[in-house]
C-alpha cells in the first residue's frame, strides 16, 4: 500500500536531485547503519532516522516554513485516518475517538523523536476491522436483495460519519454490497458471477492489507505528515524510490494514461497522454475508474479494485503491439464498459505541437495544438541539430503560418499539463520582445526573474490562448504572461488548474552519506520548495489564470484543480516585474467580445445541448446519494449514456485516428472570437522594438 495509492498531484515542472550539506543534530553515526528488522510494528534504525531527518527538512526547506506543531499533527492524524478508511466503512467512531484522545496532538513530537507507535497501533486496529468487515461482507453477499425498494446509499464521503455500533456497520455494508451487485449484474460484458466476484474482491483486499510491511506503513504515515504541509510533498520509501528511478530511466510502454488511486481504492484515469495508445484509440475518459485488467484478447479479468497502484500499473504495462483489456467504471458509476487497447510507445512526434489553418470568411486563423512543453534532452546533450523542442516546433509552425498569410493565431493549451519551465519561457518569447516571463520565490523569500532574453518575436499579430482546468504549471505561465503584457486574450474555462508551486526531489541517501552513488537505504522526499508568480507579481497558485472570455465546458465544473486538494499552498503575490503593455487588449474590447460571444452561444443549438449536459453533470456531481432501486438505476444510466453520445468533452476535440485538429461548435466559436478581435485591432500589430 505505497503512498502512490493516495491523493497527491502528478504534474510538476522541476524534478531535481539535490545534495545538501546538512548538520544532522541529534543523529548518531550508528543511526546511519541499517538493520534488518522484519517484525511488523518495529521499524528499523534507518526508518527512525528518516522520521527525524524529514522533520528537520520540512521545517527548514518547505516553501511555507511552517513549524512542525500541533496544527500539523492534527492535520496528519486526520489524513492518516482518511488514507486508511476514506469511505468510513472500517473504523468505528469509538476507534477514532480512542486514537484521537491519545495521539491527535502527539504526531509532531513523535516524528521528531523518530517514533512510529501511533502509525502501527492505528494500522493494527485497521487490520482487525478489515478482517471483521470482510467476513461480514462475504456473509452479506449471499443475502436476498429487493431491488424494487426506494433505498439510497450515501456517496459523499465528506458527509458520511463513522458508524457508532454494529447495526450501523451491518446496514452500511448491506447497502454497499447491494449497490455493487446491482452494477455488476448489469454488466453485459462480464461472464463472472457477481457474487463470486465480490467475495473474491473482499477476500483479496484483506489479504493485501495483511501483506503490508513496515516500509509501507512508514511511507504512508510520513506522507500523511508531509501532505499536511501541502498536497505535493511526499515521502518515497527506499522501495518506491527505487521504482521511481527505474521508471525515469526506461522508455515504458503502455496505454498512455496517467493513473492515480482515489480515496475509495479505485485506480482512476487522471490524464490521457496526447499521442499515446488511449488517446489515439479512444474509448477511455478522464475520471474513468479501472476495475478489471485482462491480458490479450481472451485473458481472464483480474479485479483490481483496492489493489496497489503500482501493481495495477504493472498489469497494464506491457510490450508494444500486445493487447490489454480494461473493465472501466464510468465516473458517475452508471455502468461498466470494456475497452481493448493495443499497447505502444509514445513517440515524440505524436505528442508534439501541430498546426492547421482554418478559413473564417476572408480571414485565415492558424490554430496550434500544444499538448505539453517538451524538449529532446538526449539529442540536446549530443548537440545535434535534430533536437526537437516546443519552441523550435512552434516557431516552424509560425513561419509556415506567415507563408500562408495567416491573420491571427490561436494557441490551444486545453490539454497542456505543463512540462519544461525553460520551454514555457522560450515559447512565450516567440510572442513578446524581451522581458520577465515568470518569477520564482523560494522558502527564504528570494525572488528570481526568468526572462525571455531573445530580442524580437516570431509572431507579431493577434494571439488567442485557449485554456481549461487541465492547463497547469508551465501552460499557466505562458497564458499569464500573454495577459500581463497585453499581448492577447485568454479564452476557455473560468480559470486554469492553479498549480503554482515547484517540487524538488531530495535523495535522502546523499544527505546522509554524501558520496556520489550512496546505497539506497533511506528513500527520497519530494518537497515543495518554490512558487511561481506572473510578471505582474500575482501567483498562479490556486487562482490560476482567469479567462478573459469564458465558454461553456464540462471541464469547468470538474473537481480537478489545485483548490480541490487538501491543504494547498495559499495564493500570494510579489512585486511586479513591470511588464511592458503592448496595448492590444483593452477592457472595452473584452466587454464587446464577451457580449457578442454570449449572444452567439445563446442562439446555438449545440451550445444549448452542451449547457444541458453541463447541468446534468453538475446535478450528478452534487448528488450525495445513489439509488438502490434497479429500475431507477437503469433509467438513469440510459439517460446518461444518451447524453454522452450526444456530446463529447474536449478530450475528443482532436481526431484520435490521425491526431488532426478539427473544427467543432466549440472551435467555431473560438475562431469567431478571434475574427472579432482581429477586426477590433484593425490591423494593429506589435512593435518589435
Amino acid at each position: 500500500m505505497r503512498t502512490d495509492r493516495f491523493k497527491f498531484a502528478q504534474q510538476f515542472i522541476l524534478f531535481s536531485c539535490l545534495t545538501f550539506s546538512f548538520a544532522i543534530s541529534g543523529l548518531l553515526v550508528t543511526d546511519l547503519v541499517a538493520d534488518d528488522t522484519e517484525t511488523f510494528g518495529q521499524p528499523s534504525r534507518s526508518e527512525k532516522t528518516v522520521s527525524r531527518l524529514i522533520a528537520k527538512l520540512m521545517q527548514r526547506d518547505h516553501l511555507s516554513r511552517k513549524p512542525l506543531d500541533d496544527k500539523i499533527s492534527q492535520r496528519a492524524f486526520d489524513m492518516y485516518i482518511k488514507m486508511l478508511d476514506p469511505m468510513k466503512v472500517y473504523f468505528l467512531q469509538s476507534d477514532v475517538d480512542d486514537f484521537s484522545s491519545k495521539w491527535r496532538d502527539s504526531i509532531d513530537d513523535n516524528m521528531e523523536k523518530g517514533e512510529y507507535e501511533i502509525a502501527f497501533e492505528i494500522y493494527k486496529r485497521f487490520l482487525q476491522r478489515v478482517d471483521e468487515r470482510s467476513q461480514l461482507a462475504v456473509e452479506l453477499v449471499d443475502s436476498t436483495f429487493d431491488y424494487t425498494l426506494d433505498e439510497e446509499i450515501a456517496t459523499d464521503k465528506e458527509d458520511v460519519k463513522f458508524a457508532t455500533n454494529d447495526d450501523e456497520v451491518k446496514d452500511r455494508w448491506r447497502k454497499r454490497i447491494k449497490y455493487n451487485l446491482m452494477v455488476l449484474k448489469n454488466d453485459k460484458d462480464s461472464k463472472v458471477d457477481p457474487k463470486e466476484k465480490l467475495k473474491k474482491r473482499y477476500d483479496a483486499y484483506a489479504k493485501r492489507m495483511h501483506q503490508t510491511d513496515n516500509g509501507d506503513v512508514v511511507e504512508m504515515y510520513v506522507t500523511a505528515i508531509t501532505t499536511s504541509f501541502d498536497p505535493h510533498t511526499a515521502y518515497m520509501s527506499k522501495e518506491s524510490f527505487e521504482n521511481f528511478l527505474i521508471a525515469m530511466s526506461l522508455q515504458l510502454e503502455g496505454i498512455g494514461a496517467t493513473l492515480q488511486s482515489d480515496d475509495d481504492g479505485y485506480t482512476v484515469i487522471k490524464r490521457i497522454v496526447v499521442g499515446g495508445a488511449a488517446d489515439k484509440q479512444g474509448g477511455l475518459e478522464v475520471e474513468d475508474k479501472i476495475v478489471g485488467v485482462a491480458q490479450g484478447e481472451a485473458g481472464e479479468f483480474v479485479d483490481v479494485t483496492g489493489m496497489k497502484l503500482d501493481d495495477v500499473v504493472q498489469k497494464i504495462r506491457g510490450k508494444s503491439g500486445t493487447t490489454v483489456r480494461l473493465q472501466v467504471l464510468s465516473e458517475d458509476g452508471s455502468e461498466i464498459k470494456t475497452e481493448n487497447i493495443v499497447r505502444e510507445k509514445i513517440k515524440l512526434e505524436d505528442s508534439a505541437a501541430r498546426g492547421v489553418v482554418f478559413e473564417e470568411g476572408p480571414y485565415k486563423i492558424g490554430v496550434i495544438d500544444l499538448p505539453s512543453f517538451y524538449a529532446d534532452m538526449e539529442s540536446s546533450k549530443r548537440n545535434t541539430t535534430e533536437a526537437r523542442s516546443t519552441t523550435k516546433d512552434v516557431e516552424k509552425i509560425l513561419v509556415d503560418f506567415q507563408k500562408q498569410g495567416v491573420d491571427s493565431v490561436v494557441l490551444d493549451l486545453r490539454r497542456n499539463g505543463g512540462g519544461s519551465l525553460r520551454e514555457a519561457i522560450d515559447c512565450t518569447g516567440l510572442f513578446i520582445n524581451t522581458g520577465t516571463v515568470v518569477q520564482v520565490k523560494d522558502a527564504y523569500g528570494k525572488i528570481q526573474k526568468h526572462n525571455d532574453e531573445r530580442s524580437g518575436m516570431s509572431w507579431d499579430g493577434p494571439v488567442v490562448v485557449l485554456t481549461s482546468k487541465f492547463s497547469a504549471s508551465a501552460s499557466e505561465i505562458l497564458a499569464g504572461a500573454i495577459q500581463d503584457y497585453g499581448r492577447g486574450i485568454v479564452i476557455g474555462d473560468t480559470t486554469t488548474h492553479g498549480k503554482g508551486t515547484v517540487q524538488s526531489l531530495i535523495d535522502l541517501n546523499q544527505i546522509l552519506f554524501r558520496v556520489p552513488k550512496p546505497p539506497n537505504m533511506y528513500g527520497a522526499l519530494k518537497i515543495t520548495m518554490q512558487q511561481f508568480y506572473r510578471p505582474n507579481g500575482d501567483s498562479t497558485q490556486k487562482r490560476g489564470v482567469l479567462s478573459d472570455i469564458v465558454l461553456p465546458s464540462i471541464t469547468d465544473k470538474m473537481d480537478v484543480s489545485e483548490t480541490d486538494l487538501d491543504y494547498p499552498v495559499e495564493w500570494d503575490s510579489v512585486p511586479s516585474a513591470q511588464p511592458k503593455n503592448f496595448g492590444l487588449v483593452k477592457p472595452e474590447m473584452l466587454k464587446e467580445l464577451q457580449d457578442d460571444s454570449m449572444s452567439r452561444i445563446a442562439d446555438s443549438e449545440k451550445f444549448s445541448k452542451k449547457q444541458e449536459e453541463i447541468k446534468a453533470y453538475v446535478e450528478q456531481k452534487n448528488r450525495k446519494t445513489a439509488t438502490l432501486n434497479e429500475k431507477k438505476y437503469l433509467a438513469r444510466r440510459e439517460k446518461l449514456n444518451a447524453e454522452k453520445e450526444d456530446e463529447k468533452t474536449i478530450e475528443d476535440q482532436v481526431n484520435h485516428s490521425n491526431l488532426e485538429i478539427k473544427r467543432d461548435y466549440y472551435m467555431d466559436e473560438v475562431l469567431q472570437i478571434s475574427v472579432d478581435y482581429l477586426k477590433m485591432l484593425n490591423g494593429k500589430k506589435v512593435a518589435n522594438n
